[in-house]
């Protein structure tokens, strides 16, 4: 072994070279343009890199390549089935181009987000995926001084700091409470939870609505907390219990709705006769029901998908027809209403 990786305990590219009996360059050149090298070299190579464990040095290619192949995820969960779905379409088109992804959970907390962003700004990465377009202050200063591609997911935003992949969740919302209106129930509720930017835009939306056709927007009930099955029950109990009139409610995502659907079903409340139930972001257990669960469904792993090939984009200075994609969303109506 050389000097070098006797004192860090690593194989290096010399040693791989000494075991071959080629240079240094010739085992760099079976790795990265292998086609350069005869068939024969490259297998023996191969076979010293495989029995010695090298393992390439990442900073050392970055520095000759000036890109780390590197990107940074942040989003606010990873058991939400609406971040998989965009973390898989992120990754399809990532890994494909050779990138590796540093995943950063912030708990939906802006001060962890804004932890996380200062922290994987030290790692030389290539460009930044970061869900929502609301930031603590320092965050967006970080951010926009980075001078790095950075793409804000879930919403459309021409403010954002870069660029922006998601949807309307207003509109969205809006247009689920006059589908509503339009299919004739008149004491329609609002439920939501957690209650961050998204979910606040949806509950505007559906006040627009109500507030256009001059009914009741009392029945609303919201809570700071993560949604749960046993909250959309509780929501359901609650809102009944303050307005038992009402004919539907708009729950803020599926989770709740499917709560709320367990619960009329422990009560022997017939939906939709007795009462109709929505949810937001049509995931799988919306067509698992029975009733099966009307719902907004957004193109989450479009989003990904979109998102990641505007930050490529900016990563290898292509043009870029539009900084700002409004992927839309459709009602998926089905029994529930």
């Amino acid at each position: 072994m050389s000097s070098n990786s006797r004192k860090s305990g690593r194989v290096t590219l010399q040693d791989v070279a000494n075991k071959v009996g080629v240079t240094k360059i010739t085992v760099s050149r079976a790795i990265r343009t292998p086609e350069k090298v005869s068939e024969s070299l490259r297998l023996s190579i191969h076979k010293a890199i495989d029995q010695m464990g090298y393992v390439p040095n990442r900073a050392a290619s970055m520095l000759s390549a000036k890109q780390s192949k590197t990107i940074v995820l942040i989003v606010p969960s990873l058991s939400n089935g609406v971040f998989a779905d965009v973390v898989r379409g992120i990754n399809d088109v990532m890994l494909n181009q050779g990138f590796q992804i540093l995943l950063g959970h912030s708990g939906y907390s802006l001060l962890e987000e804004e932890r996380l962003i200062e922290t994987y700004l030290q790692f030389g990465i290539d460009g930044i995926i970061i869900s929502g377009t609301h930031h603590t202050e320092r965050s967006n200063r970080l951010l926009r001084k980075s001078n790095l591609p950075v793409v804000e997911i879930m919403e459309c935003n021409e403010n954002a700091i870069d660029m922006s992949v998601g949807l309307d969740h207003a509109q969205a919302g809006y247009k689920m409470t006059q589908h509503l209106i339009g299919k004739g129930y008149k004491n329609i509720g609002f439920a939501g939870a957690r209650m961050d930017l998204r979910a606040q835009l949806r509950l505007d939306g559906w006040r627009k609505a109500i507030w256009e056709t001059e009914l009741s927007d009392a029945r609303v009930l919201t809570s700071s907390y993560a949604s749960t099955y046993q909250m959309g029950a509780d929501m359901l109990t609650e809102i009944l219990g303050e307005w038992p009139d009402t004919d539907c409610i708009f729950f803020c995502n599926d989770d709740l709705a499917a709560g709320a659907l367990f619960e009329c079903q422990r009560r022997n409340l017939k939906v939709p006769k007795d009462i109709a139930l929505v949810g937001f972001n049509d995931l799988d257990i919306c067509s698992a029901t029975n009733p099966k669960l009307t719902s907004v469904c957004i193109p989450r792993f479009d989003i990904g998908e979109q998102a990641a090939k505007l930050l490529l984009k900016r990563i290898n200075d292509e043009p870029i027809e539009s900084k700002h994609l409004d992927l839309g969303f459709i009602i998926s109506e089905r029994a529930s209403t």
